[in-house]
């Protein structure tokens, strides 16, 4: 059967709502601990929240569900997701489970999985788990949760790791950090302030309603001005479960996911450290992005959407890194997901290594203007079987004669098709992007 839990990033909704209603939980932690029974492996999880008001009773439903099938569990309380992902693969546990709906509101919340390894699970292991899910949750036992307690030990491990992945001291540097009041607001000041760095904080102050609340990662209006008045060397701003960052110069100039990985592979190459000369998108990532690493000798592999897939392409290829526009960068010497705080400090070192500001790291990524549309549709039907799509897809990489780019598909969640042009010329992109969008509407359109 066709996944209708498991998504590209675990399994999310509205919390309380199918799929993350009580019973759908609890029996997702005991289909999580089956599955680790049945691999011959001793079913103790690890599991972490951000700081959602229903992060608790969720993880109590889990546990509960973990527990009924003979399994054990250890509570990080509130944590980021790559600090699960590091716990789990470094600590003596079969799964970690991350309670999170990263950049979405409060009402919102989810399951992220990771195995032993750090990765998150293959297709067929989720497909199985996901089969069992629905087995259980149709029984008449009552699901139960467990009670749980704080084991203060995991958040200072995670921070021990980070700090020895810093390729330089911060001293001297003045920092701005959003931490969007999530799952950073106590981690990200602590290291940062560890390694030398004068910090202003924004954003710690959760309350479970106001996670992403206008603040984090995708609402950076109140880090631009908190650098210019304090005027710091760079900002950083994280999302609600801290697995992307969103930089700012002192200059005010925003530093996305795309700027960083030009500047992470520029200093890798220059160390000898990026084997193949590859860096690892995805579709999403800006053209400029590409123009700029081809420049200076280096190629582009993209993946579709979801830092999953990069990841996979990674380890395919062996590439040391790679991430997406969105902020999740994923340095894999280090970690195997997207880290925004190891992010941080990695482009902070990198800079004060150089003895450059973020502007100066990134210079020469020229940004292609791009524009996205989402269109209604009323079914998904391979586009090659809609002439009039079709022809207007064709017709404007005719036009485009290589010098831009265009991409069209499918929201893997919801009934939507994604239009997105980018290429050199603004007027141009927006012509080609109503031309494709109006061709669906009409063809397609709910």
């Amino acid at each position: 059967m066709g996944k209708e839990l498991f998504g590209t990033d675990g399994i999310r909704g509205e919390a309380g709502q199918f799929p993350l209603d009580p019973r759908t939980v609890h029996a997702f932690g005991a289909a999580l601990c089956d599955d680790i029974t049945a691999a011959g492996q001793r079913p103790e999880i690890l599991i972490g929240t951000d700081t959602r008001e229903s992060g608790p009773w969720i993880a109590g439903m889990v546990a509960g569900g973990v527990q009924s099938r003979g399994g054990t569990v250890r509570y990080a309380g509130v944590i980021t997701t790559p600090g699960v992902a590091y716990l789990t693969r470094s600590g003596p546990f079969a799964a970690g489970v991350m309670i999170s709906a990263s950049h979405n509101p409060f009402q919102d919340n989810g399951l992220k999985v990771f195995g032993h390894s750090g990765f998150k699970l293959p297709d067929a292991e989720e497909d199985a788990i996901e089969t069992e899910i629905f087995q259980l949750r149709d029984q008449s036992i009552e699901p139960r949760p467990a009670p749980l307690e704080i084991d203060g030990s995991l958040d200072r491990a995670y921070l021990d790791f980070l700090g020895s992945t810093a390729p330089a001291r911060l001293e001297g540097m003045r920092l701005v950090i959003d931490c969007g009041n999530g799952a950073a607001h106590r981690l990200a000041p602590e290291l940062f302030l560890s390694l030398g760095a004068e910090v202003k904080v924004l954003c710690a102050q959760p309350n479970g309603r106001n996670i992403n609340l206008n603040c984090g990662a995708l609402h950076i209006e109140g880090l631009r001005a908190a650098v210019a008045a304090e005027r710091a060397d760079a900002g950083v701003a994280f999302d609600g479960d801290a697995d992307r960052s969103i930089f700012v110069a002192a200059s005010g100039k925003v530093v996305d996911g795309d700027a960083v990985l030009l500047a992470a592979a520029r200093s890798l190459k220059s160390e000898g450290r990026l084997d193949g000369g590859a860096v690892v998108a995805t579709v999403m990532s800006n053209l400029g992005l590409e123009k700029a690493l081809e420049r200076e000798g280096m190629r582009l592999i993209r993946t579709p959407v979801g830092d999953k897939y990069v990841l996979e392409e990674m380890v395919r290829r062996d590439a040391p890194l790679g991430g997406e526009q969105s902020g999740h960068v994923i340095f894999r010497q280090y970690a195997t997901t997207g880290d925004g705080m190891l992010t941080a400090l990695q482009l902070f070192g990198i800079a004060r290594r150089a003895g450059v500001g973020l502007d100066e790291l990134t210079s020469g990524l020229e940004v292609y203007p791009q524009k996205l549309v989402n269109i209604r549709v009323r079914e998904k039907k391979a586009l090659t079987e809609v002439p009039a799509v079709a022809r207007e897809i064709r017709r404007a990489e005719e036009e485009f004669a290589g010098a831009g780019r265009i991409l069209v598909r499918f929201s893997g969640t919801e009934p939507l098709a994604r239009v997105m042009v980018e290429g050199p010329d603004l007027a141009q992109v927006e012509d080609f992007t109503a031309r494709i969008a109006d061709a669906i509407r009409r063809e397609m359109g709910a």
